[in-house]
C-alpha cells in the first residue's frame, strides 16, 4: 500500500492596481504564509502528515510546481493548457467567493473540481449589511453630503421596523444581512435564481420576477456575483421602478448595476442614497465622477473581508474540504461550471 502524500500548490499574489490584492495592506491581509497555513493545519492533525505543500508567489515557480500537484490553492492562475501543465491536478480551491475572474470555465476538464470560499465572508458581511441599511434609514448618506457642503440640516428618521428590504442574492453575503436586519422587524424579500428559501426572508422570488418587487422596496441590497445572467441586471429601466425614497447598497459586483444611471438619479434626488463597495477597476480612479455624486458613500471593497482573520477562515473551509477529499467524498462549496458560481 502506498503512502504517497497529497501535493498542494499554494499560489499567492503580490498586490497590483486593478488586480487582487489591490494594495499593500490587502497583500498583508490575504497572503497565505507558511505560518498561517501551519497554524490552521495544527487543528487538523489527522491530515497533517498526509500532505506536502509548496508556497509560491505570482507565477515564479508555477509551471514547475503545478506539474505534479494534486491540489491548487489560489486566487488566480494561468488557465491556458492547465490540464497539460498539471496532469495530476484534481481540485482547485479559490480563496474568494466569486470566480468571475476565471470565467468562462471552459478551460476546466470534466474531472477537475473547483471550490470557493463562500461562507468565510458571512459574519463580517452581515454586520456591514446591517450597518449600511441603518445608515440609509437614518439619512447618513445625505448627512455626509451636507457635512461636505457645511450644511447643518436636521434629518429625522424612524426605526427600520416594517420597512421592506429587497435583497438580490441570498447566499452567504446577502443571507447574513437578511438575518441581521429581519431581527429588527424589517420585511425581507429575497431574490435568487432558483427561489431557494433563505433564513430571515419572509418571501422568496426567482430573479426573473424581480420587477414585481422593485416598486415596493424601501431598500435594494445587491449581493450578486458577476455572471452573464447578472450583468446590468439593475439597469436604468429597473432603477426607474424604485421609489424616490429608496436606498441602494451594492456589495456584489459593479457589473450588476448601471452606475452612470444611478449617479444621475442621485443627482436628481430620484434615489434617496446609495452605498457602493465594489468597482470594476480598483482602486477607484481619482478621476472617477462617482467621487462627486451627492448622497453616495463609497467604501473601498471592505464589506466582507475580516481583517486579520480572512486567511484563517478560508483555510478552515479548505481543510474541512481536504478531509472530504482524502475520504473520497463530495466536496462542499463546489462552483457550478455552467452557472459560474
Amino acid at each position: 500500500m502506498t503512502n504517497k502524500k497529497i501535493k498542494i500548490h499554494v499560489k499567492n499574489n503580490h498586490w497590483a492596481p486593478g488586480s487582487f490584492p489591490t494594495d499593500a495592506e490587502g497583500e498583508k491581509n490575504f497572503t497565505i504564509t507558511k505560518d498561517r497555513f501551519d497554524n490552521v493545519l495544527n487543528t487538523f492533525l489527522e491530515i497533517k502528515e498526509k500532505i506536502e505543500v509548496f508556497f509560491d508567489w505570482d507565477e515564479e515557480n508555477f509551471k514547475k510546481s503545478i506539474s505534479n500537484s494534486d491540489i491548487l490553492l489560489a486566487w488566480n492562475f494561468p488557465t491556458k493548457n492547465l490540464k497539460g501543465l498539471a496532469p495530476n491536478l484534481k481540485w482547485i480551491h479559490v480563496i474568494s467567493a466569486g470566480v468571475e475572474h476565471l470565467l468562462p470555465l471552459d478551460w476546466m476538464s470534466d474531472d477537475l473540481v473547483l471550490t470557493n470560499s463562500s461562507g468565510a465572508h458571512a459574519k463580517k458581511a452581515g454586520e456591514f449589511g446591517l450597518m449600511s441599511i441603518l445608515m440609509l434609514q437614518n439619512h447618513m448618506t445625505k448627512i455626509i453630503t451636507n457635512q461636505k457642503n457645511k450644511e447643518f440640516v436636521s434629518l429625522f428618521s424612524n426605526p427600520v421596523q416594517g420597512k421592506t428590504v429587497v435583497v438580490v442574492g441570498t447566499g452567504s453575503l446577502g443571507g447574513s444581512m437578511a438575518k441581521h436586519v429581519s431581527a429588527l422587524g424589517a420585511n425581507i424579500i429575497g431574490v435568487n435564481k432558483r427561489g431557494k428559501k433563505a433564513e430571515g426572508c419572509s418571501k422568496i422570488i426567482t430573479i426573473d420576477k424581480i420587477d414585481s418587487v422593485l416598486p415596493g422596496a424601501d431598500f435594494l441590497y445587491l449581493a450578486l456575483p458577476e455572471t452573464p445572467e447578472t450583468k446590468n441586471l439593475i439597469n436604468k429601466k429597473r432603477l426607474d421602478m424604485l421609489k424616490t425614497t429608496c436606498g441602494i447598497v451594492n456589495i456584489g459586483r459593479q457589473s450588476v448595476m448601471d452606475y452612470d444611471a444611478l449617479s444621475e438619479k442621485l443627482k436628481k434626488k430620484e434615489i434617496a442614497g446609495a452605498i457602493l463597495d465594489v468597482f470594476s477597476h480598483e482602486p477607484l480612479d481619482t478621476s472617477s465622477k462617482l467621487w462627486d455624486v451627492p448622497n453616495l458613500v463609497i467604501t473601498p471593497h471592505v464589506s466582507s473581508d475580516d481583517d486579520g482573520n480572512y486567511v484563517e477562515l478560508t483555510l478552515g473551509i479548505f481543510f474541512n474540504n481536504l478531509k472530504l477529499f482524502i475520504e473520497k467524498k463530495e466536496l462542499s462549496n463546489q462552483v457550478d461550471k455552467k452557472l459560474g458560481y
